[in-house]
């Protein structure tokens, strides 16, 4: 199954991350700084939502009537001329679905570990939310997920990890969620997702842009 680290080092991801550099005016290391630890938090959220049956059928129904994968296939369309109005109003229902109250602590905590402004890591969140969306659907569709379950096992599968290891981690992203917390554990669960080598120049930060 196609995880998070698969996405960021795809095209796709590397699309996401120009895109996102270019909205905000930040540079492309620092977005992808961003991204990288978001991700995890905005698929870690979606999951919490799934666990109740409301909250994956508002999730499944999301992915099968607008966010279906079929944005992925003009990125550039997307990005063109800046994200639209359109677009950017859409991601904040979005986000404020997904995040619900936790959308401050997350900003904060990102804002906090990456040393970037809190505007600018919520216009990344802008960005990334669709396609994060689109993804999801994309997999969904692929993989003929059609159930609570299913749908909680896709996100599960794309953060990674053994049974053990998606507990720990989907403990650590809802207790950021749920308090106010000053970001210590973003790293953790980034580390967690994406193998714990994040070093300068390396790792997944190599990958995206070929170093």
């Amino acid at each position: 199954m196609a995880g998070i680290l698969e996405l960021l080092n795809s095209d796709l991801g590397k699309q996401l991350v120009n895109g996102a550099s270019r909205e905000t005016h930040q540079p492309e290391d620092k977005t992808a700084q961003v991204v990288q630890m978001a991700l995890p938090l905005l698929m870690g959220a979606m999951k919490r939502n799934a666990s109740t049956p409301d909250g994956a059928a508002g999730l499944m129904g999301a992915l099968d009537n607008k966010h279906d994968g079929s944005l992925l296939d003009n990125l550039g369309g997307f990005f063109e001329g800046g994200v639209s109005e359109e677009h950017k109003v859409d991601s904040l229902g979005i986000l404020g679905h997904v995040l619900g109250g936790s959308q401050d602590n997350v900003v904060g905590a990102l804002s906090k570990k990456s040393g970037m402004d809190s505007s600018s890591v919520m216009k990344i969140l802008q960005v990334a939310a669709p396609i994060i969306l689109g993804y999801l659907g994309k997999q969904k569709k692929q993989q003929n997920v059609s159930s609570q379950s299913g749908i909680e096992g896709l996100l599960g599968g794309m953060l990674g990890g053994g049974r053990k290891q998606q507990k720990k981690q989907q403990s650590m992203i809802e207790m950021l969620l749920d308090g106010d917390n000053d970001g210590s554990v973003v790293d953790d669960i980034a580390g967690m997702v994406l193998g714990g080598n994040k070093k300068k120049g390396g790792g997944l930060l190599g990958g995206l842009f070929g170093n």
